[in-house]
């Protein structure tokens, strides 16, 4: 009874944590007056106050003086790292409980629906860098709790560079622009980078992973996340259960292609911001899955691997993830700076029920983020309404810089005469940390292997991803300039795999390519491939196609794919290479836009009436268009009389004859053509289950100049 009330006044009027950032959000319109800071209404605000028409400026102004100060002060310090982000706010529903591994609430309350909010971001780059670098990307999710905030503040990629955050500096002082000159920006594409990753063995298998499609995905909206560290779960005997944490999307897991994303750099470097907020106000809300590898305390060292080590994965194989939830994203903010650049996530944001490992690497983040925060935020920054929980929070902090609340209490210590603000016993929601035994001499150590879990995941790809991971790397290394840096990076690669060795060399003559040192051991796994993986979804629901017309085309037809297409979730645009409305053979239009082929995931190009229109397609830039989607492997349809434009202009010899005449619809290398425009049903059905394939790998297109 209670979840149905709740899902009746989050329907109503907003879920928990929507109404308390109400409480702190106002409408400015043509009804609130402009004012100074403290109130006063504002009669001028073009021309200061000056003596006499060419005076100097009167000092006593005091609004131009407000004006211009909070102006010279609105900027604060940018992240170090993960700068460059976007968010949107959501909800997350438990649907499997965790019954007798932990007592939070959220993971065994399956009447509940959680307040959420999730930040994405790129790594390397700073705010102003743009979306589609090859770079790991960050996927930061917020729990607003009944107990407190939950942050699982992880990545794209199930693993890291490092196993110990002492070496976190060194990382981001390598793979940030090099500091004589402060070039490249958003990337690892130059000496520094490379010469660390060589020399440093911990970033093995890190190394592969960002030389893959991973590290250059579709959209936020296509991409998997992951806790990468492991984590514990406290029952209430106080036994404690390892856990890993997965982010499932329900579309699965895409990337770019790599020529693809370096034009998306220029075109549109908001290309990741634009897609998350447009699929939101289209209602076409993402939505992931919460999974969970769990593993028995006295099962910890039946690996050949420590789960401690971030620089390792459970393979799938070993410990099946267990999906348990879902999290969907239906709410963009309303002040991008107030609710996405002032988030604050924190790796120490946990509740009860749930602990920290000795992970290194998480050992120091608990340290780092919150420290951090502080240098961005000031010291009060948990009060700003993005990081508030929604549980009623009580502390006996004091002061500092935006101390925001009055707080009823002459005795903010403890204990105190007053008995205010008590501890809360464990019984009563109290936060216990797990009761660890640690032996042991103070001492650096590491964990040792850096190999194995490398040369499983480059086993575990498809030809298709093997090949475009030595492009990748090919390119990365010759942004480098220092032979030096070419030699450590392909002894690296030696030990992963001599073969993808022996294959990036093929672009650095100057390099020698060692003997085999370690043979391929062979293992892969079958959940790690984006192509042909297991669990992996291939849907056209979420998908961006773009209906490219001219003046003329046939309305009739783009109005029922567009139609058709929106009602199988799919979020179709129309295009047209001309300025203004575009009006259909009738005389009606529809909404139109102005986009590249890489806006979307797939194009269709519709037919009109008579030579005339057939005339109007041979536009070069309608043609690129063409020939840029079918080099990027998507999906390219075409009716009507545009069906032999694209056979014998944009693309000659790539289809057969018949193509342009059939009377029924045409499936050849990926593309779905119809010359018959009267058979717009399969058409239809022929395109839709194409899309959902993302791309046809088995097209050649090694002849095609887009």
């Amino acid at each position: 009874m209670a979840a149905v009330a709740q899902k009746v006044v989050n329907a109503t009027v907003g879920d928990a944590k929507e109404r308390q950032m109400a409480e702190f959000t106002v409408e400015q319109n043509d009804k609130t007056p402009l004012t100074s800071y403290f109130g006063t209404k504002i009669a001028e605000t073009d021309i200061a106050l000056r003596a006499g028409a060419r005076g100097p400026t009167a000092l006593e102004d005091f609004h131009n003086r407000e004006k211009i100060s909070h102006f010279d002060h609105e900027r604060i310090p940018e992240r170090a790292v993960h700068a460059r982000g976007a968010g949107a706010f959501g909800e997350f529903k438990l649907h499997t409980p965790l019954t007798g591994l932990t007592t939070s609430k959220i993971l065994t309350d399956t009447n509940r629906v959680t307040p959420a909010y999730v930040r994405f971001s790129t790594v390397n780059g700073s705010r102003g860098s743009a979306d589609t670098v090859r770079d790991p990307r960050g996927m930061a999710v917020r729990l607003y709790t009944d107990e407190g905030n939950w942050d699982i503040v992880g990545n794209n990629i199930p693993v890291f560079f490092i196993q110990d955050a002492i070496k976190f500096v060194d990382l981001v002082h390598a793979v940030k622009p090099e500091p004589h000159r402060e070039i490249p920006q958003a990337q690892t594409a130059h000496d520094n980078a490379w010469d660390f990753m060589s020399l440093h063995p911990q970033s093995t298998h890190m190394q592969m992973w960002i030389l893959s499609d991973r590290a250059i995905p579709r959209s936020y909206r296509l991409m998997q996340g992951f806790g990468v560290h492991t984590f514990r779960l406290i029952n209430e005997e106080g036994k404690s259960t390892f856990v890993k944490y997965h982010w499932q999307f329900h579309l699965g897991t895409h990337s770019l292609v790599w020529d693809e994303a370096l034009k998306l750099n220029g075109q549109d470097p908001d290309f990741h911001r634009r897609d998350l907020w447009d699929a939101v106000e289209a209602k076409a809300y993402p939505k992931w899955d919460l999974g969970v590898q769990l593993v028995k305390e006295e099962d910890e060292h039946k690996f050949d691997f420590d789960l401690l080590d971030s620089t390792k994965l459970i393979p799938e194989e070993l410990v099946p993830v267990q999906y348990i939830g879902t999290l969907t994203l239906n709410r963009n903010p309303v002040d991008y700076f107030a609710e996405v650049e002032q988030v604050a996530f924190c790796t120490q944001h946990i509740v009860p029920g749930m602990d920290f490992t000795n992970d290194p690497l998480l050992q120091g983040r608990n340290f780092s983020y919150f420290d951090t925060q502080i240098s961005r935020l000031g010291i009060n920054f948990g009060d700003i309404p993005v990081n508030r929980p929604v549980c009623p929070f009580m502390t006996n902090h004091r002061d500092g810089q935006g101390y925001m609340t009055s707080k009823k209490n002459r005795a903010p210590y403890h204990p105190n005469r007053f008995d205010a603000l008590p501890t809360g016993p464990p019984e009563h929601g109290g936060f216990v940390s797990y009761r660890e035994k640690v032996e042991g001499i103070k001492e650096p150590d590491g964990l040792r292997e850096f190999v194995n879990q490398a040369t499983l995941f480059y086993n575990s790809m498809s030809n298709v991803e093997k090949d475009h991971m030595v492009a990748a790397a090919q390119f990365e290394l010759s942004k480098c300039e220092e032979a030096q840096v070419h030699q450590a990076a392909i002894e690296r690669y030696n030990l992963i795999d001599h073969s993808f060795a022996v294959k990036v060399a093929e672009v650095l003559p100057h390099v020698k390519v060692p003997d085999e040192v370690r043979p391929n051991h062979g293992k892969k796994s079958a959940f790690l491939s984006q192509v042909d993986g297991k669990g992996q979804k291939f849907t056209a629901a979420g998908r961006k196609v773009g209906v490219y017309v001219l003046p003329g085309y046939d309305y009739t037809l783009a109005a029922g794919i567009k139609t058709a297409f929106e009602a199988g979730g799919i979020m179709a645009k129309v295009v047209s290479a001309v300025t203004g409305p575009v009006a259909g053979s009738n005389g009606s239009t529809l909404p139109r836009r102005n986009s590249r082929s890489t806006y979307f995931d797939s194009v269709i190009f519709i037919g009109g009436p008579g030579d005339e229109y057939a005339k109007k397609l041979k536009v070069g830039r309608l043609i690129h268009a063409v020939r840029e989607a079918y080099a990027h492997l998507k999906t390219v349809g075409a009716t009507g009389n545009a069906v032999q434009w694209i056979t014998d202009i944009c693309l000659p010899g790539d289809f057969s004859p018949s193509a342009k005449t059939s009377e029924s619809i045409v499936q050849e290398n990926g593309c779905v053509l119809a010359p018959n425009p009267g058979v717009g049903v399969q058409f239809g059905e022929a395109y839709i289950e194409n899309l959902a394939k993302h791309r046809y790998w088995a097209r050649d297109v090694s002849h095609i100049a887009a």
